[in-house]
């Protein structure tokens, strides 16, 4: 899925449509839920001669819906956009606007 640098949108703060750069938005690695309850759970119950924890497997989707962070280039206000539906194919910013 392609999208341009830049791309005239409806920005909340102006109240009007104004030129928005765009980026891709991405999780900051390392922030992870490693110490809350059910993991040291899991892992006290790992101890020793233990199987698996019990519970159910993790199921995982098969695809995601893609993210974009939208700046305004008159306030510097950023807008959260999701930009289509579910899609195994990563958001990918063009040179040319599509």
């Amino acid at each position: 899925m392609k999208i341009g640098k830049e791309i005239t949108t409806f920005c909340p703060k102006c109240n009007k449509h104004t030129i928005h750069t765009v980026r891709l938005y991405s999780k900051s690695p390392g922030f992870g839920i490693g110490l809350n309850v059910g993991n040291r759970r899991a892992l006290r119950k790992r101890l020793g001669y233990h199987g698996k924890v019990k519970g159910q497997a993790t199921s995982y989707k098969n695809s995601k819906r893609q993210k974009a962070m939208l700046k305004c280039k008159n306030c510097g206000y950023v807008v959260e956009r999701v930009l289509g539906t579910r899609t195994k194919k990563k958001l990918e910013i063009a040179t040319a606007q599509v």
